[in-house]
């Protein structure tokens, strides 16, 4: 799957940049960097100064890329989830069992991420450390609805409804497969957060992973 992968072009939605950072060795030291200081101090304490000084350009060159934090967050995130539904939907291929499907599934949404070395200039494995921490910020803003209108949100969305059409197959007669694919995809981010942080309210450790209990709350939810 990763020779597979590594041939692949993400594609995010060009209304969140200004030049694509993917076309230049600037925009890409920009994302490669921008990930790694984000992780590093927390998005609130990121600027595109302290970015500038990290990277030894010019504060007003990574404007010529991005026209604000908020947009370079929303492009990490977009990145992420489109790589993350490559990643998917390669690990469900040639997979017929609805419920082997649906484990699987969840299992890379859910799961540790590890870096793919063949994308040089992106730790996936730091990038899933930000979305775990930062990726609630890019949805819960009042420019919600207008990002979401403008197309901001459409692969996040994708990734749901891959599962949401799983989730179907394995029992088309329950109610709420949107509900539960959703609650699927975003808690795992908030039981990372929670093994992490603050693990006295949550039963997900070193040995019992999110995954194990989403794939375990899917099948006790959707067996017949």
């Amino acid at each position: 799957m990763q020779n597979i992968l590594s041939n692949i072009t993400i594609t995010v939605n060009p209304k969140l940049f200004v030049k694509n950072p993917e076309t230049s060795d600037l925009g890409k030291k920009i994302i490669s960097q921008s990930i790694i200081l984000i992780n590093e101090i927390g998005f609130e304490d990121f600027t595109f100064k302290k970015l500038g000084e990290k990277i030894g350009s010019n504060e007003s060159s990574i404007y010529r890329y991005f026209e604000s934090k908020h947009k370079l967050l929303l492009y990490l995130c977009s990145w992420y989830w489109a790589w993350m539904e490559y990643r998917m939907l390669f690990s469900i291929t040639n997979i017929n069992d609805p419920m082997k499907k649906l484990k699987r599934a969840i299992t890379i949404v859910t799961e540790k991420v590890d870096d793919d070395t063949k994308t040089q200039h992106i730790n996936e494995a730091v990038l899933n450390q930000i979305i775990i921490a930062e990726f609630t910020k890019t949805l819960l803003t009042k420019e919600v609805d207008e990002e979401n209108k403008e197309g901001f949100f459409l692969v996040y969305k994708s990734v749901i409804n891959r599962l949401i059409t799983i989730i179907e197959e394995v029992n088309p007669n329950y109610s709420f497969s949107k509900s539960l694919a959703s609650s699927i995809v975003e808690g795992s981010l908030h039981q990372h957060f929670l093994k992490d942080h603050l693990k006295t309210i949550t039963n997900c450790n070193e040995n019992n992973s999110p995954t194990d209990f989403y794939i375990d709350l899917a099948y006790k939810t959707l067996k017949k």
